[in-house]
């Protein structure tokens, strides 16, 4: 096993590695997850090797959630040597790596680890545990660096704007009813499920896959420039007096319900939140 930080990679197999992200208590998204995930990237693409690489979570509840919202200035001042800003850095070289990506879902999968997740190639979800939403809206800003780029090609222009003008929080039964996830099964299910395809697909020649890959990616990924300008987007909208005023109304709950109740229900009191103005 090596670590990065908050992120640990195990070989399973010779051509499969597991990579567990766990951020305790619940699973945030900060500027230092962006940078140790793009080396867990780069280290598994640059290993000839690896064909297939699972991701889940250690922390029982949460998969990726949302960003942090402490960190918002220091997501928004990473950018690649060129300019690029390292979110969407990271979640174009995903989808491009040179190996299949699994996402195997327990728990709360939100905002901008969402954005992450969706940027997985295969996404399989426990029915009872894995949740999903786009809360952007509901604290007044817009998503940025991939949510409503892909889930509209996934979910279609109406379903995804319900999704993220409501930014309720979805089960995986309707999550996989929409196409927002590759398949749900029971919870018990899950590691065999993904196992299984995770073995399936590496003991296929690695040309093959990476090339069918890269056709069905040619086919339906938004390109760099939406990515771009959702992120400018999303970077404009935090300085929006609908933002300013709704963090600390939703700090002020978490100090007096309680984080992990807070975020166990993000979508309906996201929606208490906003009745509160």
């Amino acid at each position: 096993m090596t670590e990065h930080g908050m992120f640990s990679i195990t070989t399973v197999a010779p051509k499969i590695r597991r990579v567990t992200f766990t951020n305790p208590p619940v699973n945030v998204v900060g500027a230092a997850t962006v940078t140790q995930l793009l080396d867990v990237v780069d280290e598994l693409s640059q290993d000839k090797e690896v064909q297939v690489v699972i991701f889940d979570s250690g922390t029982p509840g949460y998969f990726f959630n949302h960003a942090d919202l402490a960190e918002v200035p220091e997501l928004l001042a990473l950018n690649a040597a060129d300019g690029t800003p390292t979110w969407v850095d990271l979640v174009t070289r995903l989808t491009s790596a040179p190996f299949i990506s699994i996402a195997a879902i327990r728990g709360r999968t939100r905002g901008g680890g969402d954005e992450i997740t969706l940027a997985f190639d295969l996404r399989y979800a426990s029915r009872e545990k894995a949740v999903f939403s786009q809360p952007e809206v509901s604290i007044g800003i817009v998503p940025g660096g991939g949510g409503s780029d892909r889930l509209a090609r996934l979910l279609g222009r109406d379903r995804a704007l319900e999704a993220i003008l409501t930014s309720e929080d979805y089960d995986a039964e309707r999550a996989e009813k929409y196409g927002w996830v590759t398949r749900a099964v029971p919870d018990a299910e899950l590691d065999d499920l993904v196992n299984d395809v995770a073995a399936r697909i590496a003991s296929f020649d690695k040309a093959s896959v990476l090339g069918a890959k890269a056709q069905i990616n040619r086919s339906t990924l938004p390109p760099v420039a939406d990515l771009r300008a959702s992120w400018a987007e999303f970077a404009e909208s935090v300085t929006w007096p609908g933002f300013q005023a709704r963090v600390p109304r939703l700090l002020k709950a978490i100090d007096e319900i309680g984080l992990d109740e807070i975020e166990q229900n993000l979508g309906y009191y996201s929606g208490v939140i906003n009745q509160q103005a």
